[in-house]
């Protein structure tokens, strides 16, 4: 009871931006049904995955994301990928988390189109989508969230 009154709040609201630069397309237009049919769902790195191609964070909010450079990249089995974290890192908005060959992950990979998922939906009150059609890494909103 007395941690309700005295303990730290958490911040309810969450503006998500663009992690790179790029088109902004629907989940459902990724080529990969995994993505596409929805099969998925400032903070903490939470997971870094070996193959670096994928990396899950955590805001202070409580959102769960899912950033998943590639389509089939884990078959690349790092190459090409740089880490500058890991898990447990606390990061900033305009950290750098990682670098990507992208040529590389074009010859190599089905394609580089980069799904960002939101993995903890049931956690969510409310999420609003932004409309545009291109983003800018750290100024592009693509979400607007509020927890529960």
């Amino acid at each position: 009871m007395f941690k309700k009154w005295f303990g730290k709040q958490q911040p309810k609201e969450e503006t998500i931006t663009a992690p790179l630069d790029g088109t902004i397309m629907r989940l459902e237009d990724v080529p990969d049904p995994v993505f596409a049919q929805n099969m998925m769902g400032d903070g903490e790195i939470i997971q870094l995955f070996p193959t670096k191609h994928a990396i899950g964070l955590r805001s202070e909010a409580g959102v769960e994301l899912l950033i998943h450079v590639g389509i089939d990249t884990v078959s690349m089995n790092g190459e090409g990928f740089t880490a500058y974290v890991r898990a447990g890192d606390r990061v900033k908005r305009g950290d750098r988390l990682l670098s990507v060959d992208l040529p590389l992950v074009r010859e190599k990979a089905k394609s580089a189109v980069t799904p960002i998922i939101i993995t903890n939906g049931d956690a969510l009150e409310s999420l609003e989508r932004e409309a545009e059609a291109s983003a800018k890494k750290g100024e592009t909103v693509l979400f607007h969230v509020n927890m529960k």
